[in-house]
């Protein structure tokens, strides 16, 4: 605890928040319509808030402090619209598809059967992975001018104001800058702010053949490939050689003890990950799991809190996190090409993964990180075939 105080920044809280504001806001939506699409009550759906804040936040704080490295976690968002496409399968049953994707994302991680194909990705293809999935929030940010163009550009000058006279802090400064010129405009609206506790609410599960094919077994598919790929593929590029299989496996135990309560599926954070191992969060690449432990921190009062979460989201202009989003990541973004494109025998194979990736393609439910990755494989296989070894 003296050396977690010690390593304590202005930065990595600055981080850890935007984190958690770009998490929530990104894909909350999803989680109301899911709960909508199996036929939730109010107090269920505050209860599936309440089970996915304290899952993410007990297992990023709990392994960001264990290997002093930043971890984060996130529930999933492509699991989430995949919930929300179901048809026919009710409440209970939905649990107990949640319960037996839990059991396979344990499977895989006490396995090592998931660490094992992440280390036969040649590191090209992780990187321009990362900087496809990351690259649609930098687009995004640029896009947000046409609606809110005085914010959007106060902020990217505050950016590269902060660059250059205090490179540590330039990610603080964007959000103040942007958290001022919203409230100059009128736009911070906390009306819908209502501060409660939220109850958990026990469901029963039942286990169905239907549930198990049309959702257990997609659920995991999806979790892994198009979540849990890319967050290592973030950790991985940050240069930190966090294992991948203790992680995976407290997220599926997270599911496990959760799912009952609405905690459907959770795994390694991206996008939002990218945000805490970038130098944004700390100049010291060691003092960086400050950003997700207080990450963590906040999801946790999130959960407990529940109820409230929809008003907290709703104060801020939607311009406003797109931008602060997009900026934080520009760095990350950056390095990431940078790595891919370094080695031009497989700078080809590395470009078509980050094209895929970028392009939002979605097969058979699962996403384009997956995609991008097998074209990207396949363009490498094709490339290096009976090619002799350089010397």
């Amino acid at each position: 605890m003296t050396r977690l105080w010690r390593d304590l920044s202005l930065s990595a809280v600055v981080a850890g928040f935007v984190a958690v504001l770009v998490g929530y806001t990104s894909s909350v939506a999803l989680i109301f319509e899911a709960t909508r699409t199996l036929g939730a009550t109010p107090a269920q759906t505050a209860s599936w808030l309440w089970a996915l804040g304290l899952g993410m936040g007990i297992t990023s704080l709990g392994l960001s402090l264990a290997y002093r490295k930043p971890v984060l976690t996130a529930w999933s968002t492509p699991g989430a619209a995949l919930i929300a496409g179901s048809q026919g399968i009710s409440m209970p049953e939905a649990i107990g598809a949640f319960l037996v994707c839990g059991a396979l994302i344990t499977l895989a991680g006490t396995t090592r059967l998931f660490e094992r194909l992440m280390d036969r990705i040649p590191a090209a293809l992780a990187a321009a992975l990362l900087a496809g999935v990351l690259a649609r929030f930098g687009l995004d940010a640029v896009g947000a001018v046409r609606g809110a163009p005085t914010l959007v550009l106060v902020m990217a000058l505050a950016y590269l104001v902060g660059r250059r006279a205090w490179p540590r802090y330039a990610v603080p400064g964007v959000l103040a800058a942007g958290i001022a010129v919203a409230a100059l405009q009128g736009r911070i609206d906390t009306g819908a702010l209502r501060l409660a506790w939220t109850a958990p609410v026990w469901t029963t599960p039942v286990f169905s053949a239907q549930a198990l094919i049309g959702l257990a077994l997609p659920l995991f598919l999806v979790t892994m490939a198009s979540q849990n790929l890319p967050g290592v593929a973030v950790q991985r590029a940050a240069g930190y050689d966090i294992p991948v299989s203790p992680p995976i496996t407290a997220t599926g135990i997270a599911t496990l003890l959760l799912a009952p309560f609405g905690g459907y599926s959770f795994n390694l954070a991206a996008i939002t990950a990218a945000i805490c191992t970038g130098r944004e969060a700390h100049e010291d690449p060691a003092r960086r799991y400050v950003a997700s432990g207080v990450a963590g921190l906040l999801y946790l009062l999130l959960g407990l809190a529940g109820a409230a979460v929809a008003g907290l989201i709703a104060a801020f202009p939607r311009e406003l996190v797109i931008a602060v989003a997009g900026l934080a990541l520009l760095g990350t973004i950056a390095g990431g090409l940078a790595s891919a494109l370094r080695d031009e025998h497989s700078r080809d194979a590395a470009i078509i993964t980050f094209l895929v990736t970028l392009s939002g393609l979605s097969v058979a439910g699962i996403g384009a990180a997956f995609w991008g990755l097998v074209a990207g494989g396949v363009a490498l296989l094709v490339q290096q075939w009976r090619r002799p070894h350089r010397a």
